[in-house]
Parts: structure tokens; sequence; C-alpha cells
């Protein structure tokens, strides 16, 4: 019953009749306590898990791999990687399945690199990888969004004779869309004779985050005539694909026909993509009331895509009442207070800007610094706003002032409107040297003239860094490809794929 309970995702429930087993005097068996701790992993319940992990040395488990390989998901999921790393350290027999915990968990909380040396260390043990390994190594890469390393995780899948199971080559899909490389992608999704509704996902997806919009639709149309019945998630990615390409009134049938035809309950991802495709299209009175007439109370990300909908479209009053939704759901989310904060620098209401910086500090809230990446010759390369740490940082800051001067030749203008006080001198070299710039200069300086350049940024791209890439893209002619928070943006001849929709 414990684990049926679990098994369906009633993880409450699984847990309530685990206790009433404690307290009857039932001593639990190791399936009992894998199935109680699935319910702490997939819950998030750390504090249940570790009591559970207690009642496992009790109760002379601890030799047990099956309910050591649990712990360790389970401490992974609850993000507690460390926890995880020691017990599969201290773990005398280690099975393929303990090994795959730790490159997942590893992939899952961000340590990317630490998962990619797991998975070399597996090999150096002469441990084969199973579908399962493939797929978690894949996801770390695909976090990684470097397509080198995408290539190289590919060739592994075809030396292992991994590469005809669905799921690894659905993974290969994802991955390459991810790291920019969606014809690739759509490659290998016409090469495959058996597709998942997974693998129909993926390459909706990718085509969504890339801006490719009409793709996408005609792939989910194609779908349906192959009756391969969509789920919940194929919507997700449809609505998502239609906001990213400013497709509404699509986006809306999409909504309605996930309820009313294939009768799917909108999950509260669901609810945001639809604020989203509203809000970003203008439609914000439109976004506030179907936030207002929501079945189920808000969640943070409906208000954030509203508050995100505001900066796009300046307004003041919406954003005041999204980001206080925000302020109350999750109050420590420094993004907010920072997105909010530039509404108001966007409305010139500096006493505003300056209220919430105090509030900022003192709740100890940081701000997110923003970075970009670009992988040249092996080696990834990371820029920060102004930094000039790098070896090269003199040359890419003479070669950007020359790069700057080319394409205001060309029309472009820098824009400083979330700047206050600083001289418009100031103002234009802060904005020149954010960090998309020296990334984006820096590849540049060092591929041949026409090479296709990759940039990673960790936030969304600001409207100056986006307007001077265009141009950039222009006199170097060439493309860059920049993968930023949401989606990707491809810039060639002072165009970007996004339709300056973003």
């Amino acid at each position: 019953m414990i684990d049926g309970y679990a098994q369906n995702g009633d993880y409450a429930e699984a847990l309530s009749l685990f206790d009433k087993m404690l307290d009857n005097g039932f001593k639990p068996t190791g399936v009992t306590v894998m199935a109680a701790l699935h319910a702490c992993a997939d819950s998030g319940e750390l504090t249940r898990g570790q009591f559970v992990h207690s009642l496992v040395n009790e109760l002379g488990l601890k030799h047990d791999v099956s309910v050591m390989n649990s712990l360790i998901s389970m401490y992974c999921k609850c993000k507690r990687v460390d926890i995880a790393a020691e017990i599969f350290k201290n773990m005398k027999e280690k099975t393929l399945v303990s090994w795959n915990a730790m490159i997942l968990g590893y992939a899952q909380n961000g340590q990317i690199i630490t998962a990619l040396n797991h998975f070399r260390l597996m090999k150096v043990k002469n441990i084969d990888p199973d579908s399962f390994t493939m797929v978690s190594i894949i996801a770390a890469v695909t976090e990684f969004s470097v397509l080198r390393q995408a290539k190289w995780v590919h060739g592994v899948v075809t030396r292992t004779c991994l590469d005809t199971n669905v799921f690894v080559k659905t993974a290969l899909v994802d991955m390459y869309a991810k790291c920019g490389a969606i014809t690739t992608a759509r490659k290998l999704f016409d090469l495959m004779n058996d597709r998942h509704v997974t693998t129909w996902n993926a390459m909706i997806d990718g085509y969504g985050t890339h801006g490719y919009g009409t793709e996408a639709i005609k792939l989910f149309e194609e779908m349906e005539a192959g009756d391969i019945k969509p789920n919940n998630i194929t919507f997700l990615c449809i609505i998502s694909a239609c906001s990213h390409s400013g497709f509404v009134e699509e986006g809306c049938q999409y909504f309605y026909k996930m309820k009313n035809e294939y009768e799917i309950e909108p999950t509260m991802d669901h609810y945001g993509a639809m604020v989203d495709l509203l809000g970003r299209s203008g439609r914000l009175t439109e976004a506030w009331d179907f936030i207002q007439n929501m079945p189920v109370e808000p969640g943070v990300n409906v208000f954030g895509a509203m508050l995100g909908a505001c900066k796009i479209h300046k307004n003041v009053e919406l954003a005041e009442m999204a980001a206080g939704r925000l302020f109350e759901l999750n109050p420590n989310d420094g993004g907010y207070y920072v997105l909010l904060a530039n509404i108001y620098a966007t409305a010139s209401m500096w006493d505003k800007v300056t209220e919430i910086r105090s509030k900022m500090e003192e709740r100890g809230i940081r701000k997110t610094h923003g970075y970009s990446s670009v992988e040249l010759e092996n080696e990834v390369h990371t820029f920060y706003s102004g930094s000039s740490w790098h070896s090269d940082s003199n040359k890419i800051y003479n070669f950007l002032e020359i790069l700057i001067d080319k394409i205001k030749d060309a029309g472009y203008v820098s824009a400083t409107d979330l700047m206050q006080d600083v001289e418009d001198d100031l103002q234009e070299q802060m904005v020149s040297t954010h960090s998309e710039k020296l990334a984006i200069a820096f590849g540049l300086l060092n591929t041949r003239p026409g090479t296709t350049i990759h940039i990673r940024k960790n936030l969304r791209v600001c409207g100056d860094c986006h307007n001077a890439t265009k141009y950039i893209s222009l006199v170097e002619n060439g493309e860059i490809i920049v993968r930023d928070l949401h989606r990707f943006h491809h810039f060639k001849n002072e165009i970007c794929s996004c339709g300056d929709y973003w």
C-alpha cells in the first residue's frame, strides 16, 4: 500500500501509512523503507528522509545495496548531494544503479563537471553504462550546453551500442536542440523509426525555444495525424512555442483543445505559459483577468510570467500587483526585486528603485550576477560585465571598442535608460562592456571570419545587447547563436530568429 501511494504520487498518504505502521509496532522491510524513501525524495521531505535513514541503521539495512541506492536518490533529490556522495563512498558493494544515481544526482544539482568526471571514473573501473546512465549523462551535457561535449557523448552512445534505445535517442534530440544545433536534432528525429511521445515533445520544445513556432505547429499536427496522443507536456511545449513566436490565438486554441478535446487538466505550468503567451503579446489586462479567473491559486511561475510581461510593455501598475504577490509567495528571490526595480528605472521612478534596493539590503537578498560564456578550442571562457581578469582582456576591450564604432556606423544606438546619475559617456561605456558583448568579442577575435559563435547567458538577454548583436552579425557577416535563460536567439544579417519578440 505504501509503495502504491508513492508510485501514484500521493506522498503524504504514503508517509502517513508508514508512520502508522511504525506506531503499531510493525518492523518495516527493505522494500517498505525504499517506498518511504521514494515518497520523501519526490516530495522533497528531507527531514522525514533523514528519519528513515536513521531507521536503516537501526534495522541493519545499511548493507542492503538497493536500500542504500534509494538513500542516495533521496538525498540527491532533496539537494543534499554531499550526503549522497558520502553514502556512495562508504558503500562496500556498488551496482550500476549506484553509479547511475550519483551521476543523475550531480547533474540534477548543477554539478555538471562532477557528473561527467564520475562517468569517466565509472568507465575507468570497466563498468559498462546502460541506457539510464546515458540518459543521465546526456542530461548533464544538455545543461552544460557545449556542442563539443554533445558530440563527445553522442560518440560514447554509438560506441556502447545504446543508440537503438528510444529514450537515449530522444535525449540526444533534446541535447542537440539545447546546445544550439536544432538542425542536427531534426536529422536525428527524422532517422528514428520508433518515436515515443517524449520524442515528439523534445522536438516541439526545441523548435519553440529556437523561435521556430511554425515548425513546432507543423510537427504537432504531424503528431496528431500519426495517431500519437499528445500528453500534458506536449501541450506545455506547443503553448510555449506559440508564446515565443507571438502566435497568441493558436496558443489559446491549444490550451482549450487540451482541456476540451483531450480532457487534460492544466497544471500550474500550463497556466504560467498562458499568462506568458498573453502578456508577452501586450494583452496585459487579459493576462491579469486570466490569473484572477484561475480555478486554482496562482503560483510563483504565473505571477513571474506576469511581471516579465510588465517589464516588456512597461506597465508599472500591474507590475506592482504581480510583484506584491511574488514577494508574499517567494520573498527571498532576488530576481523579482531586480525585475521590479528595472521596471521602475525604465519609468524614471528612481525613488522606487532606491526603495527596492533598500529592501533587498535589509533582507540580505543579493542580485544574481549575469555572465556569458563561449567555448573555444575545448575550453569554456566565462565573462562578467566589466570584468578584466581574462589574460586577453586588453585585446578584447580594444577589439570591442572598434567593433562598437563599426556597429554605430551601421545604425546601432546604445540603450542607457536603466542608469541614473551617471554621465552619458560613462553610461555608454558601462552598457558596451556587458558580458554578452565581451564573450562575442572574444569569440570573434579567436575564430576565422564567418565562423558561427555560440554564447551561453545565464540571464535573459538585455535589450541593448540584443540590438547590438544584430548589428554585429551584420558587420561581421556571420551567425551568432545566443542561449539565454529562456530561449535561443539566432542572429544573422541584422535579424534575430525571435523577431525581436522575447
